[in-house]
């Protein structure tokens, strides 16, 4: 089935991987395993275009790839150990200034502050309530 019969147009980068896939499937041995290229080759792709795109296009299993996606994501994340906070003060008679002020949790909440010059709020305490730190 070529690309346009599927309904809509494969990207040439997604159908370069599909030709790779279809090769692969035509010159196998029964019950052979696909090689790591090609599943690394998925695992970009859906990063670019993906997860249910990429394994309907390349025919995978959509949890195989998923399962694989997640694996990598997993051992590229560096252990930032515990959150720290950085207190912010600003000089007397600075006049207007603008910030934004991301914070994130370990359960990967997040929220974003923008400041506009003006009276800031209490950031100690909102961080606070945001990170349930009790007093």
């Amino acid at each position: 089935m070529s690309a346009k019969q599927r309904g809509r147009e494969i990207p040439t980068r997604l159908e370069a991987v599909r030709r790779r896939f279809e090769k692969w499937r035509r010159i196998r041995k029964a019950g052979a395993r696909i090689p790591e290229p090609l599943w690394n080759a998925a695992v970009t792709m859906a990063g670019e275009f993906g997860l249910h795109r990429t394994a309907k296009s390349l025919s995978v299993n959509y949890y195989a790839l998923k399962k694989r996606i997640e694996r990598e994501a997993g051992a590229n994340v560096p252990d930032k150990g515990p959150a720290t906070f950085v207190e912010l003060t600003s000089p007397l008679g600075a006049g207007f200034c603008e910030c934004v002020l991301e914070l994130d949790d370990a359960d990967g909440a997040r929220m974003r502050v923008h400041l506009k010059g003006g009276d800031a709020p209490d950031l100690v305490a909102l961080s606070r309530s945001f990170w349930q730190i009790e007093s």
